[in-house]
């Protein structure tokens, strides 16, 4: 069956689209879902406008899916790895071998965050060690905090974090050189610097980390984290094969008004866009992308 459109990615940007695109009524609409990202991985957002306390991203996601499959969108889990334009339609390929055909895309693949395996981030990630300074700088207003990442990019972190918290250790992880101008800057905002393989996030309470172990035993105390560690990979493989224009950082470059992309009949949504990367900004991108591929299936 030829779909309206296919939506690759059921993050949060995908789901707010499917859901805009199911109440249309008219669409035949899929989500292809790998069932990974950052929204699988949050354990709190605290930004996001009706939840105070908080909610999970998998929580989030669930909701989201039960609101668009009430709809009639409908929803398979599959990782796509090749798409081409097939005449006036678009063929997918998922890493199964099966095909997919659509009149119209949207790209939501996001992005994979570099987190180095160390025994506890998992358990704490989103909930007391935070990604993004915009989304969850205000965690560490006045408290403790450990900067865990490697060369520039944790020390540009470091910086923006520096104003926020009580007191800021920067760990390097991986012992990659800091640019001199950057170790001035670490001085000068007064941010302890550290080299040393991080071993454990220690976190014994839910409201708080304790401590981050290092491999030749030292101890550093926090109350909270961010990390920073780069070389975070863009999803835009997809993208790319269709001839999608992409920025130097491979993020897909979209319309801001429509989320088109340079390709008639494809759009994306969500950070895997050149955009703030926050789940609000996704939600509202998801909806835009919707009604304008609304748009384009009914002109």
């Amino acid at each position: 069956m030829v779909q309206d459109c296919i939506i690759v990615g059921g993050g949060i940007a995908g789901l707010q689209a499917a859901i805009q695109l199911g109440r249309y009524d008219v669409h035949r609409i899929l989500v292809l879902d790998a069932e990974r990202g950052r929204s699988v991985l949050c354990r709190n957002y605290r930004n996001i406008l009706g939840f105070p306390k908080g909610i999970s991203g998998p929580e989030l996601r669930k909701r989201g899916r039960l609101q668009a499959e009430s709809l009639g969108v409908l929803f398979q889990t599959a990782e796509v790895v090749k798409a081409e334009r097939a005449e006036e339609t678009f063929k997918l390929t998922d890493q199964a071998g099966n095909t997919y055909i659509t009149r119209t895309l949207l790209l939501a693949t996001g992005i994979t965050d570099r987190i180095p395996g160390i025994a506890g981030m998992a358990d704490v990630l989103g909930s007391t060690v935070y990604i993004c300074p915009d989304c969850d700088g205000h965690e560490i207003q006045d408290r403790d905090t450990v900067l865990m990442g490697a060369g520039d990019a944790g020390a540009d972190m470091a910086l923006v974090l520096a104003e926020r918290a009580r007191s800021l250790v920067y760990i390097n992880h991986e012992a990659i050189r800091v640019t001199e101008d950057r170790m001035a800057k670490l001085r000068a905002a007064g941010i302890r610097y550290e080299t040393g393989v991080i071993s454990e996030v220690v976190a014994k309470q839910g409201d708080r980390i304790d401590a981050v172990i290092l491999e030749d035993g030292r101890s550093f105390a926090a109350e909270r984290g961010f990390i920073a560690f780069g070389g975070n990979r863009v999803h835009s493989d997809l993208a790319g094969q269709l001839g999608v224009e992409l920025s130097g950082n491979r993020h897909v470059l979209t319309d801001p008004r429509s989320k088109k992309t340079n390709v008639e009949g494809v759009f994306a949504a969500g950070d895997l866009g050149v955009h703030a990367e926050q789940v609000t900004v996704a939600m509202g991108e998801g909806s835009l992308a919707a009604i304008w591929i609304h748009k384009a299936l009914r002109p």
